[in-house]
């Protein structure tokens, strides 16, 4: 049904010797995935902050700097800035809950339980932020 490959693979054909470039253990493309999810809930996190200021979000922002610079063995992740204006809380909310998600499959996959134990507790805050009713605003 399939026809055979016939020729050789590019990968280890355009390297020469497969010791030419670097290998990543599956630990470390981990940590590098993991790294990623958590400086984006990071963000997420860092925008919340800047529409609706609490002291929940700053101290899950400085335990995701902290983890996000664990990973990355001692560089401290990039922050965002107060964009200021009103956000739409809901969708910043929502996205915050999907990346704590991803930050926590990796995490298990990985047993890093700090950080599986960080992402399940900002994915219960960012779900009880949702089921929270939002204030609605007349157009005046």
């Amino acid at each position: 049904m399939y026809e055979p490959i016939r020729t050789k693979s590019v990968h280890s054909t355009m390297a020469g010797n497969p010791t030419d470039f670097p290998h990543r253990s599956r630990e470390e493309e981990l940590d590098i995935q993991l790294a990623g999810h958590l400086a984006a809930l990071l963000a997420v996190t860092d925008e919340l902050r800047a529409a609706a200021p609490s002291q929940d979000l700053d101290i899950a922002a400085e335990r995701l700097a902290g983890q996000v610079a664990r990973l990355r063995e001692g560089r401290k992740p990039a922050r965002a800035s107060a964009s200021g204006g009103q956000s739409k809380l809901a969708a910043l909310h929502e996205r915050a809950h999907a990346l704590a998600g991803r930050a926590l499959v990796v995490a298990a996959s990985r047993a890093d339980t700090a950080a599986a134990i960080l992402a399940a507790e900002r994915m219960d805050a960012h779900a009880a932020a949702q089921a929270e009713p939002q204030e609605l605003t007349g157009v005046g």
